[in-house]
């Protein structure tokens, strides 16, 4: 066994190649997201890909930059969880974020205002 391996050098690796095995509750992120996006007006979803230690998340962003962030495990289930609420639905690796977003967050940083 390596220094920082849990695993024995013969053992294979197992699991997924689009991120790490995480447990998600799919039925709570959509719940989540369907009240977001019911509550806001002009919302959008974005979609990010899995890294090492993340899955694949689902980033809502509402007209004045307000957003939230729901892992849901695979793109597809992405992609076909935000078509089902119907809103539009972009890969953030190919279009980034909209600035409202980053313009919220300044806000928010300043105390809202």
């Amino acid at each position: 066994m390596g220094w920082f391996s849990r695993r024995s050098s013969g053992t294979p690796r197992r699991g997924r190649s689009d991120g790490p095995e995480m447990e998600i509750d799919r039925r709570a992120a959509v719940t989540h997201l369907r009240g977001f996006a019911e509550t806001r007006r002009g919302v959008e979803a974005y979609v990010e890909p899995a890294t090492s230690v993340t899955t694949t998340t689902v980033v809502l962003i509402a007209f004045d930059g307000e957003w939230t962030r729901r892992a849901l495990g695979s793109r597809k289930d992405a992609f076909e969880s935000c078509q089902r609420l119907g809103i539009p639905v972009y890969d953030v690796n190919q279009t980034g974020y909209p600035s409202r977003m980053r313009e919220w967050n300044t806000r928010q940083r300043r105390g809202g205002r």
